[in-house]
């Protein structure tokens, strides 16, 4: 047969080419529709930049040449920029086979993360499907090999920022990618996570339950924790990852980008938003935005372990991390969720170079039984553990109450060689609550008194002269104490002077054991 003339061939791959797109499939995207808002397609295109995508390996077919039951195999790779900077992009479609991944797909989905790796780019992946295609996985010729899949992802954490969308079903392998990844936002109601859907949930154990309740982002982002953040829309999940992005440099190596000057105009008010009395609760998310460039608070778990605050936020345009004490719920107490989350943001932070900003009001840690099931020993170490290891800039500022364990955990004093340790006027610290330790290291004296409430609240007063920020700042157990309004001015100097990396002053060791 003779060959093609180059118009012939070059026609051939037009066709090919165009069988990929949404518009050449008019009956399965009316399908995929019916399910969700945006094809895979039309998600990449709302992501990146206009024009920007190239796709890698959408040409593939299976060995019987069945490109058109398989478009891409189901899988959607390549590269494109947002905000200008380059970015790798696997998006699954649904559309294929439930979204599930073939051995072409499987070999694009590594490729993929191997190139952002190599390129130093972040890795964004669009979830909506299955994993591997059971169809193609039942001969151990193929599955034998195992996948280097995870390994890769293993490689590439820290390196550049890895971020996940759960776009709708997310069941084995998605969930596993999305649990390696650094940031994860699901689409409430639509979206879902597990390592087994319901159906194999109930072929397996008899547990018969429905896909929202078994891994939505009900679950998996307010409850369980496994997902960052859970949004309405999928507009709105794209926008959450192009925010996420904005704020973290391309790459391990890199400085993380500037906006330029931001402003606050809230910083003379900040002294009015915390009250005195430690028994009054307030909202701390109203102090970082306070302090912070206006608008440029960004929470990461915020419906997740309510009792502690993360969150992105700039000081004229440079991005830092601030992790605060929530006493709006139990009183900012420590927790394991909340250490958790702490824990996880302390490590995005420190890899990817952005400064931290501790905001104390912490009463302690957790305690009782339900303490202990929870591992707390253990989760507690891990936040430590993550801080210890930190190399980027550290400022502690007690806002009320700096309580034991719980003051030092949180970059307290000279606990971790913070670059500045402040104090608020209305700031406490000491070993515990004045009321817990009056009734345990007084209880005999208050016993014996002849009116024991009146001698606890004389201890108590006593005590509480004895704790006020002038005296840790006489015993230089902080560095100084700032007024709520000169805050932001603080922390900018603080951080202009800070280098950006410290030296790391490990011993010659191989890896460090992380409590978890």
């Amino acid at each position: 047969m003779p060959n093609r003339s180059g118009a012939e061939a070059e026609a051939a791959i037009a066709a090919a080419r165009d069988a990929l797109s949404d518009e050449s499939r008019p009956r399965a995207v009316e399908r995929m529709l019916r399910r969700a808002e945006m094809t895979a397609r039309q998600r990449i295109a709302c992501l990146v930049d206009e024009g920007s995508f190239r796709e890698i390996g959408g040409l593939v077919c299976d060995d019987g040449g069945d490109r058109d039951s398989r478009p891409a195999d189901g899988v959607v790779t390549g590269g494109a920029r947002i905000d200008g900077r380059p970015v790798v992009i696997a998006a699954q479609d649904f559309t294929v086979h439930g979204g599930s991944s073939g051995k072409l797909g499987s070999a694009k989905l590594r490729r993929a993360v191997e190139q952002a790796i190599r390129e130093g780019c972040p890795m964004i992946f669009l979830l909506d499907g299955g994993g591997h295609r059971i169809q193609d996985g039942q001969d151990s010729r193929h599955f034998a090999n195992g996948s280097p899949m995870f390994h890769n992802l293993a490689r590439i954490s820290g390196w550049v920022p890895v971020v996940s969308a759960m776009m709708g079903a997310g069941f084995a392998g998605p969930t596993n990618y999305a649990g390696m990844s650094d940031f994860v936002v699901m689409v409430r109601g639509q979206a879902c996570m597990g390592l087994a859907g319901p159906a194999l949930v109930k072929a397996g154990t008899g547990e018969d339950i429905d896909i929202q309740s078994l891994g939505g982002a009900e679950v998996q982002v307010d409850r369980h924790g496994l997902a960052d953040l859970g949004v309405e829309t999928e507009a709105e999940a794209l926008d959450a990852v192009k925010r996420y992005l904005s704020y973290l440099p391309s790459n391990a190596r890199m400085t993380p980008p500037e906006t330029g000057g931001g402003e606050s105009g809230e910083q003379d008010k900040l002294a009015a938003m915390v009250p005195a009395d430690t028994r009054k609760a307030y909202d701390v998310r109203r102090v970082i935005r306070g302090f912070a460039d206006t608008g440029s608070v960004f929470e990461i778990k915020p419906t997740y372990a309510k009792n502690a605050i993360t969150a992105f936020a700039r000081l004229e345009g440079r991005p830092v991390g601030v992790i605060a004490n929530q006493p709006m719920h139990l009183g900012g107490m420590l927790t394991s969720p909340a250490c958790e989350k702490i824990s996880h943001f302390v490590a995005i932070c420190d890899a990817f170079g952005l400064p931290l900003v501790y905001l104390i009001d912490v009463p302690g840690f957790s305690i009782g039984s339900s303490a202990e099931r929870s591992q707390l020993g253990r989760r507690s170490a891990r936040m430590i553990y993550e801080l210890g290891h930190a190399t980027v800039p550290r400022v502690s500022i007690v806002l009320r109450k700096g309580y034991g364990l719980g003051y030092i955990a949180m970059c307290g004093g000279r606990s971790f060689d913070a670059d500045a340790a402040l104090a608020w006027p209305t700031s406490e610290i000491c070993a515990m609550s004045l009321e817990g330790a009056a009734n345990v290291a007084y209880r005999k004296q208050i016993e014996q008194a002849d009116d024991p409430d009146a001698k606890r609240q004389e201890l108590i007063a006593e005590m509480r002269a004895q704790v006020s920020p002038l005296r840790g700042a006489e015993g230089f157990g902080i560095d100084d104490i700032v007024a709520p309004e000169d805050t932001r001015r603080r922390l900018v100097e603080v951080l202009a002077r800070a280098p950006r990396r410290r030296e790391n002053n490990v011993p010659p060791k191989v890896r460090s054991i992380s409590p978890i």
